[in-house]
């Protein structure tokens, strides 16, 4: 049966702080997650989580970038997309509201020794990928049009203000 808080909490948008960290070869950090209940679903997706207490969204992006990939040298850019997404993970309805931030690395090392409980469940590995690797790939990566994205954010640079990405609903 659900709590009370459950119900209220459903219906509500998670706020989360999503990175777009590049090295200096202009490569993208992904992590490699998979359903704990189905390690074969897996899918590729942006360093990030949701805002606790009364953090704002450009600590919540520096906090999960350094708790999901040990990383925290990091110049911290401007939000460059947004997005709202609603998914299934780990048995329940998750609806989120998204602020991708630009942000950009001289260190490509990553540990993992920040996760959650739930995240050492669900994420198997992190890698940095080219803009040609991205467009390539038969893989799953969220948001899903990251490679278009990224070749667009390459050649143009951020734009003035966020793109509103299409919600993505899965």
């Amino acid at each position: 049966m659900e709590t009370r808080a459950q119900t209220e909490a459903r219906g509500r948008l998670r706020k989360v702080a999503r990175v777009i960290l590049l090295d200096p070869d202009d490569r993208v950090l992904l992590l490699h997650g998979y359903e704990p209940e189905d390690p074969a679903l897996t899918w590729w997706f942006t360093p990030g989580g949701g805002v606790e207490g009364d953090e704002t969204r450009a600590e919540a992006a520096l906090r999960e970038l350094a708790e999901e990939t040990g990383i925290t040298e990091v110049e911290l850019g401007p939000v460059i997309w947004q997005r709202h997404c609603s998914f299934m993970f780990d048995g329940r309805r998750w609806d989120q509201d998204e602020w991708f931030y630009l942000a950009r690395t001289t260190r490509t090392e990553t540990v993992l020794d920040g996760l959650t409980v739930l995240e050492q469940r669900s994420v198997a590995g992190l890698r940095w990928w080219t803009s040609a690797e991205l467009s390539a790939t038969r893989e799953t990566v969220y948001p899903i049009k990251l490679a278009g994205l990224l070749r667009t954010l390459l050649d143009e640079g951020p734009p003035g203000t966020p793109t509103v990405l299409a919600p993505e609903v899965a």
